[in-house]
């Protein structure tokens, strides 16, 4: 439309509902909902107490989203996917009469604004809270409804005083694998002092055979005996240490090729002093607690898979010291083992590079005999001694990621210890070799390695020349048969006799079963269960994070900082980025940003203990991000309340356990508890998800929750994707600066960025493909509620949905349509009439109702929005709109369009707001239809249909149907039967 023809076009009609309208529309709406605190919840008690309102409203929903992180690129109209869909179906829930509790936050520390920070001397704090004014204002403008009372940022004190407090409750707990929960199962955490009690009285001894009494200990001493129960705690950890950075990384931050993803910087595997979460104490719980929730059951395999727990056996494979004070001396190797019915294959032992025991098994001198030369490594200048060959291997190694090191067909490396174990089975040397395929986060960080039934234990075996020994076999028969690639299949085991246990014979599953009763009455081998899952890492060497509320005393023993200290504020720095070294320096630590501020560091403190003042050191790394994040659903909850984490009336409350279980859960299960709807991106189904569970069990088993789970129901939702576009280097340019360019007939366009040829792709809308969309570009040329319809009408909200701005105008014509069938776009005069719809419209009415309500429960947005512009379609049709068909729509089309469903709900004569107003009801009776669709088969097979009356008898049908041309035609000797279920279906026989 050219400019004349738009001018004319508002003058000729000036109530036209059009983007500037809308935008009216919509300040004004949001001014008055922001005014009357639509969207605020009540709370059953606590600082917001307002029992009155509870009991007159429905039942309670508590409706959340993943915690959003504020960027400094604001938001792209790929994040308010979800944020959209959890508002519809809060706003449809609410009209139903139900309490709703929907609230948003921010996830505000982070890595990007310290960046910002060291590169600018900015305070992050100012960089986030200029990003989440930017997002709020975005949000504001979408319409969404929030109680924005209940909106906090995980940088606030007054917030993270609580994330602080739960650390604490975490680091002076420990789990008790014996006691009993309260619902008849075993394993729960307990307060520590309860752990110090039972050594005090002498219920429970010390570990490792330690004779002495409780009180004899010193309290370094008695320290170090709870850190292996706490769960919290500090521990020498494999961590991706990255030099040029000065900071340890998580496994996301690190590339394929084992560099920093920010600066490309070598990363090395090393052992350092970290806070740690004893999550793998709660594995069990956490993989059978997964059948008590609503979540996609590819999500939960994803955390079943992280959690990784497998049956076996762990053995012990004896080894003689080789070097250093107990030089001569025999220890054991312990494996963890799914099979260890293939111990009699056990050719060779591999341990990952990070393992304790490598430096004790390699010999001070030469290499042994028997060493093959393909064992020595591939680094010639260190292959002429086993501790040369060995020390190069693990620095190679140190400067791969785990996922380049799990790679499947990688060449296999690797090189001799210069130790030979024993097979305790066999009582044959096998050789034990460093190599870096085996990790040190899953098992012992040491495998017995059966060749003839793994795949890499095969193609190692076959690269150093290692036997191969075939201990399974289809049948008893083909014992003898040769090899030529590793046999993972089942069948029975074979050459698998000695003194210790006969297996020969045996099916896999009994040959388990007996060998491990045999190496369990020999002592050298236990049935166990075993994990994937490690504990978690709980420190960074940053400073935008929060601070770690203990302390450490002169005999470095850690101790927690009173409650009433709390929170533990930030200090100010000199400079934001931890200590950088030289990018290839493996041997340089963390220096964090807050060991410059020795005044905040170094202080004298009394711990409330009785023993005065003292002096003590600070923790200068902070938490992950992941700690605010873990908990935050549980602050909105009760987000004023400066005496507790959340009162437990408003716990149970909103997120209690109900009466019912969950849908799809075993027979038997009771319900956990939770928010009823979590919606949020699959990208954060596994870590986050794991490690809030984690924080909320703690909590439960504490006392402190009600409810089992944090999240009772969980969406998934998709992605919107967009093109990108990549030059000849394959980088990505600015999307909103391609030009496209027609090809001729039967071809397809082409595309150019500044002159140049580029390549189109799909992709998810982003930064980082630089195919970004602003929603404020989406408000300024339709307003928020076309926004909305468009992206709540793309498909189904758990699939990923390609963007097309162009297409965003079929939204806004619909809206145009419903504004139409109200409001004169000449006059601005209401013009709906108070006349009654045929039967026709009435049926369609009621039907739409119908299946818009079951749409809105189901999420399918996309439908409930078809439905809906079908039947204001039919509308649009009539001279005159009927106001009870109209109301019902304006009424239908407010979850998904606000702010114009607010206007013409005002207009229609409803001054009381529509966001309380009831959701239309169908009546059944009501739904009449005029014809229905009769299947017409021959012999069983369809042949024909025809449209009839829906109280047609059957003597009717069946004198219709017989005389239409197919049926005669397929029946020329005459009918045998006429089977006829009026009015939907007739059978004919013929003869």
């Amino acid at each position: 439309m050219n400019e004349q023809t738009s001018q004319a076009t508002t003058t000729e009609t000036p109530f036209r509902y059009t983007a500037q309208l809308a935008q009216r529309i919509e300040l004004a709406w949001q001014d008055r909902w922001e005014e009357e605190g639509t969207f605020d919840a009540p709370n059953p008690a606590g600082p917001w107490a307002e029992p009155d309102k509870v009991a007159a409203r429905g039942e309670k929903l508590c409706v959340l989203d993943m915690f959003p992180y504020p960027s400094g690129a604001g938001l792209h109209v790929g994040h308010p996917l979800g944020y959209i869909a959890t508002d519809v179906y809060s706003r449809f829930h609410r009209m139903l009469g139900r309490n709703v509790l929907h609230a948003l936050g921010y996830d505000a520390f982070g890595l990007p604004a310290e960046q910002y920070a060291v590169q600018t001397g900015q305070h992050p704090r100012k960089t986030t809270e200029e990003n989440m004014a930017t997002m709020r204002r975005q949000l504001r403008r979408l319409g969404l409804g929030f109680d924005n009372r209940r909106t906090f940022a995980t940088i606030d004190p007054d917030y993270y005083r609580w994330t602080q407090w739960i650390f604490l409750q975490i680091f002076n707990a420990w789990y008790d694998a014996d006691a009993v929960r309260a619902d008849g199962g075993r394993g729960r955490a307990r307060p520590i002092a309860d752990l110090v009690a039972q050594f005090a009285s002498g219920e429970r001894p010390l570990p490792g055979g330690d004779k002495r009494a409780w009180a004899d200990l010193s309290d370094a001493e008695q320290a170090r005996v709870l850190v292996g129960y706490r769960l919290a705690y500090t521990s020498e950890a494999p961590v991706n240490w990255c030099p040029g950075l000065g900071t340890v990384l998580s496994n996301e931050e690190v590339t394929n090729e084992g560099r920093s993803e920010r600066g490309n910087f070598p990363v090395f595997r090393r052992n350092l002093s970290q806070w740690m979460m004893r999550i793998t104490a709660y594995a069990d719980r956490l993989a059978d607690d997964l059948d008590r929730v609503d979540w996609p059951e590819k999500v939960k395999l994803m955390q079943r898979n992280w959690i990784g727990r497998s049956a076996g056996a762990r053995v012990t494979f004896p080894v003689r010291v080789a070097s250093g004070p107990r030089a001569g001396t025999t220890t054991g190797i312990e494996v963890f083992t799914t099979r260890p019915d293939t111990l009699f294959g056990a050719t060779f032992m591999v341990l990952a590079p990070e393992h304790p025991l490598i430096d004790s098994l390699v010999p001070e001198e030469g290499w042994p005999d028997g060493t093959h030369e393909d064992w020595k490594g591939a680094d010639a200048e260190a292959s002429g001694t086993p501790r040369a060959a060995t020390a190069a291997y693990r620095l190679a190694a140190s400067r791969k990621s785990e996922v380049e090191r799990q790679s499947e067909g990688k060449d296999k490396s690797g090189v001799f210890t210069g130790s030979f174990a024993t097979n305790p089975v066999t009582g044959q040397p096998i050789p034990v070799f460093v190599a870096d395929y085996v990790l040190m986060g899953y098992g012992t960080g040491a495998i017995m390695a059966v060749p003839g039934h793994d795949d890499r234990d095969f193609e190692y075996a076959s690269r150093f020349s290692i036997p191969i020994v075939r201990v399974v076999a289809p049948s008893a028969d083909e014992a003898d048969a040769p090899l030529v690639e590793a046999f993972a299949g089942d069948g029975f085991v074979v050459n698998s006799s000695s003194e210790v246990a006969d297996l020969d014979g045996l099916p896999v599953e009994d040959a388990k079963a007996r060998i491990i009763a045999a190496l369990e009455q020999r002592g050298i081998g236990v049935g166990t269960v075993n994990y994937r899952i490690r504990d978690w890492l709980f420190s960074r060497q940053r400073y935008w994070g929060e601070p770690f509320p203990v302390v450490y005393d002169e005999e470095g023993v850690v101790h927690a900082l009173p409650e009433e200290q709390l929170p533990l504020t930030l200090p100010d720095v000199p400079d934001y980025s931890p200590k950088t070294f030289a990018p290839d320096d493996a041997a340089s630590l963390p220096e964090p940003p807050l060991s410059r501020v020795p005044e905040w560091v170094e202080i004298e403190l009394d711990l409330g203990d009785g023993r005065g003042v003292r002096r003590c050191r600070r923790e200068t790394n902070t938490m992950p991000n992941w700690a605010g994040s873990c908990w935050y659903y549980l602050r909105y909850l009760d987000p004023a309340n400066s005496e507790a984490l959340v009162d437990p009336a408003n716990e149970r409350y909103w997120v209690g356990k109900q009466a019912t279980p969950v849908a799809g859960a075993p027979e038997g299960t009771k319900d956990p508890g939770g928010v009823d709807l979590y919606v949020g991106g699959v990208e954060h189904a596994v870590l986050h998800l794991l490690y809030a569970r984690f924080w909320h069990k703690v909590l439960y088993d504490l006392g402190h929750l009600s409810s089992e789970e944090p999240f009772r129901t969980y969406f998934s939702q998709g992605y919107i994707q967009a093109h990108a576009y990549t030059d000849s280097r394959g980088q990505y340019v600015p999307a909103a600066e391609v030009q496209e360019h027609p090809g001729g007939p039967g071809q397809e366009p082409t595309f150019t960025w500044r002159g140049a040829p580029v390549n189109r792709e799909y992709g998810k809308i982003g930064k980082s493909l630089k195919n970004s969309v602003s929603p404020d570009e989406m408000y300024d040329a339709y307003g928020a509620d076309t926004f909305r319809v468009y992206e709540m009408s793309m498909g189904p909200l758990e699939l990923s949905k390609p963007w097309e701005t162009r297409a965003v105008v079929g939204a806004q014509r619909f809206l145009q349509r419903l504004w139409r069938n109200v409001v004169d776009e000449e006059t601005d005069a209401v013009v709906v009439g108070d006349v009654p719809p045929d039967q026709a419209l009435t049926t369609q009415l009621h039907r739409t109702i119908q299946g818009v309500r079951e749409d809105f429960e189901g999420l399918r947005f996309n439908t409930a929005i078809a439905k809906l512009i079908e039947l204001n379609n039919a509308v649009t049709k009539l001279d005159v709109a009927p106001r009870e068909v109209v109301e019902a729509i304006v009424l239908m089309v407010a979850p998904v369009a606000p702010h114009i469903a607010e206007e013409l709900w005002a207009r229609l004569g409803h001054p009381g707001g529509i966001a309380h107003a009831a959701f239309p009801v169908a009546d059944p009776s009501r739904i009449i239809e005029e014809h229905v669709t009769c299947v017409i088969q021959i012999r069983g097979k369809l042949r024909d249909r025809v449209e009839v009356p829906p109280d047609i008898s059957e003597t009717e049908l069946q004198g219709l149907v017989l005389a239409r041309d197919k049926v005669r035609a397929a029946t020329p000797d005459g009918v045998r039967t006429v089977i006829v279920r009026a009015p939907r279906l007739v059978n004919v026989v013929p003869m």
